[in-house]
Order: C-alpha cells, then structure tokens, then sequence
C-alpha cells in the first residue's frame, strides 16, 4: 500500500513541477499586475491546470479501477473464458481494434463498469454478485451496454468535460475574488507596482469561490454523464438486442438494494444509481427513464 501511495504522490509532484515550469515558460503563472488581471493569462493558466487533474485521472483510470474495487483480469482461457468471449465479441461488433481488459470484483452488488484513457486501451469489469443474480441474457446485455461506453469514447468525452469545467471553475473563481478584493480594498491610491491581491484574503477568496462555482459545475457534469447512458443503452441494445438491453435493466430495478452508491468517488464506476433528493446531480438517469426511452426506441 505505502509503495502504490508513494508512486501516485510522486507521480503528481512531477506533473505539478512539469506544468508548473511549462507555465513559467509561457509567461502566464503571473496573470495579476498592479494594473489589474491580465485575462489571456489567465485563460491559459486555468487551461492548463484545469486539464491536468481530468488528464492524470483519464490516464490513470484504469489502474485505479483495479486498486480501488479490487479488479482481478481474467484469463481468456481460464475459469470465465466465455465471459472474456462475450465481451470480446461484443467489442468486435462496436468497432474496437485491440480487446479490452476483463476483470471480476468480488462483491455482493450487481455492478458493472468500463473505464480507461482511450477505447482501444479500456478496462471492462464485473461484481461477482451480478453475475450471480443475473441471467446469461441480462449479463449480455449489461456488457454491451459497458462495451457502448467504450466504443462511444464516454471516458475521453466525460474527462474534457471535466477539464472544461475545471478551467472555467478557476478562471471565474480568480475573477470572482479580484473584484471582492477591489471592492474589500477600496480605491486607495498605490505608490508601487505590486499587485492589488495576492495575499492570504486573496487565496482565501479564491478557495471560497471555487467550491461556489465547483457546485455550479456539477450540474453540468451530471448532465452530460445522464446523457451518455442513455447513448450507452441505446449501443447496448444495438449490440446485445433491445430485449436483453431492457431486461438487464429491469432486473437491475430489482436489485438496487445491492448497488451500493454511498461513496462518491468511485459513482462513476457504478452502473446506476439510487433515487434521492437531488436526482438532478445524479451520474445516471432513473431505470425507468432509461427503460421508457428503449421501448420507444425503433
């Protein structure tokens, strides 16, 4: 554990270090002057830094996925060979050149996930518990909606989601506190060119605005996440049948006490998820939206 933790921690010191130099080199690290903010800088500085964090965990998706559920990839001639096959074939039908992992993951909860930097180096997992409370059919149709996810390039579109996002959390956010610090400092006149903020008041504001604006941004990302389930539905049933499609979801609105949402940083690994009071934050859209939009479906 302390050697994967070690690694991570240094990965993301010399990505903060490399782009930290980039930006010195670029000449947009200092976007405030006495003179006031200079926009374009800080454009690019909140581009930047914005993509980086959605980059790093676009590349390392897929081995987070096996850290944190505990991911065991199957041999394609082992004890779940035809689940491999199934998946394989499936991947075939969507297009996808080089197969993607397949892996189990011992837990109760009927779960499913895809994940990884790009569709011909992907990650497709399984719960034990969903294959053990699903039929062959419904497990069909669960893996093509995953091998959707893929062959769609949701985990690409959903991390330049988030970097957009990111950049326009902090560019806001920085534009947001210089003006409260205008206001806060008054019109007082300056014997130097040091800039009007800067300090702790400042980043302190800076911080407050960020997790305004990060809220503001959820909306955005739950949205377009909503969205492209019902995209990865639409490619299941296209692959796997509109039956076994519709099947697999109805059997999973029966199952939604063994899906266990309760952590916010692995929802995304989730192949649904629970109603609550604020569905309109939620990654997935209810089973019986996404069940309708199937039977509706030609």
């Amino acid at each position: 554990m302390f050697k994967r933790f070690f690694l991570f921690a240094l990965t993301n010191i010399l990505v903060m270090v490399s782009v930290s130099i980039v930006l010195s080199v670029l000449g947009v690290n200092r976007y405030i002057s006495g003179t006031g903010l200079n926009y374009q800088a800080l454009m690019i500085f909140c581009l930047v830094w914005g993509f980086v964090g959605s980059g790093i965990s676009l590349l390392l998706s897929k081995f987070m996925a096996k850290r944190m559920m505990g991911v065991q990839i199957l041999d394609p001639h082992g004890q779940h060979a035809a689940l491999v096959t199934k998946v394989h074939q499936l991947a075939k039908m969507a297009g996808i050149e080089k197969m993607p992992e397949v892996g189990i993951y011992q837990s109760p909860e009927v779960n499913a996930f895809a994940t990884g930097p790009s569709k011909n180096n992907a990650l497709v997992a399984v719960s034990s518990g969903l294959l053990n409370q699903m039929s062959e059919d419904e497990v069909e149709g669960v893996l093509a909606h995953e091998i959707a996810h893929v062959a769609n390039g949701d985990m690409v579109t959903m991390a330049l989601v988030q970097g957009v996002v990111n950049a326009f959390v902090m560019f806001f956010a920085r534009i947001a506190a210089y003006a409260l610090q205008q206001v806060l400092s008054g019109d007082r006149d300056r014997d130097d060119d040091r800039p009007a903020t800067g300090g702790l008041a400042y980043h302190i504001s800076v911080m407050v605005f960020e997790i305004f604006f990060s809220f503001l941004g959820m909306f955005v990302i739950a949205y377009f996440s909503r969205m492209r389930e019902y995209r990865a539905d639409a490619g299941g049933a296209k692959y796997a049948g509109k039956q076994k499609m519709i099947s697999a979801l109805k059997r999973l609105q029966s199952k939604m006490d063994y899906i266990d949402d309760s952590k916010d940083a692995i929802k995304c690994m989730k192949i649904s998820s629970k109603k609550g009071l604020m569905n309109f934050l939620s990654t997935h859209p209810s089973l019986e939206a996404r069940i309708a939009a199937l039977e509706i479906a030609n």
